[in-house]
C-alpha cells in the first residue's frame, strides 16, 4: 500500500510539474497529458479500494472490479478527443462502457450483501 501510495504522489507531482512547464507554450498538450495522468490517479484509487477491500474481506466485490474498469474506459474514451480516431472506436467504446454500467447496476442491485427489509 506504501508503494501505491508513493507512486500515486509522484504521478500527482508530476502532473503539476508538466502543467506548469507547459503552460505559456504548449498549454493543449500539457492538458492532455493532465487529463490522461488524472484518469490513472483515479484508476490507481480504485485498484487501492479493491486492494482494501480483499484484505478486509478477503474477497473482492465485482462490483470493485466493473468501477476500476468503467475508469480505466472511461479514460481511453476521454483520450480519443486528444488523437485521430474512428466512429467505430468511439462507438465501440460507448457500446462497452454501457454494458460495464448495466452491469455495476445489475450486480449492486441483486448483490448477496443488501439486505430487504
Amino acid at each position: 500500500m506504501i508503494a501505491i501510495y508513493l507512486w500515486m504522489g509522484s504521478g500527482f507531482i508530476n502532473l503539476l510539474l508538466n502543467l506548469y512547464h507547459s503552460y505559456p507554450d504548449n498549454w493543449s498538450n500539457g492538458a492532455e497529458n493532465m487529463i490522461k495522468d488524472v484518469v490513472i490517479i483515479l484508476a490507481s484509487f480504485e485498484l487501492i479500494r479493491v486492494f482494501k477491500s480483499y484484505l478486509l474481506m478477503g474477497r473482492v466485490k465485482v462490483t470493485f472490479i466493473l468501477d476500476v474498469a468503467l475508469v480505466v474506459l472511461i479514460g481511453e474514451l476521454i483520450s480519443l478527443w486528444y488523437r485521430e480516431y474512428r466512429m467505430e472506436e468511439v462507438i465501440l467504446s460507448m457500446f462497452v462502457i454501457s454494458a460495464l454500467v448495466v452491469l455495476r447496476i445489475i450486480t449492486t442491485k441483486f448483490s448477496p450483501d443488501c439486505s430487504e427489509t
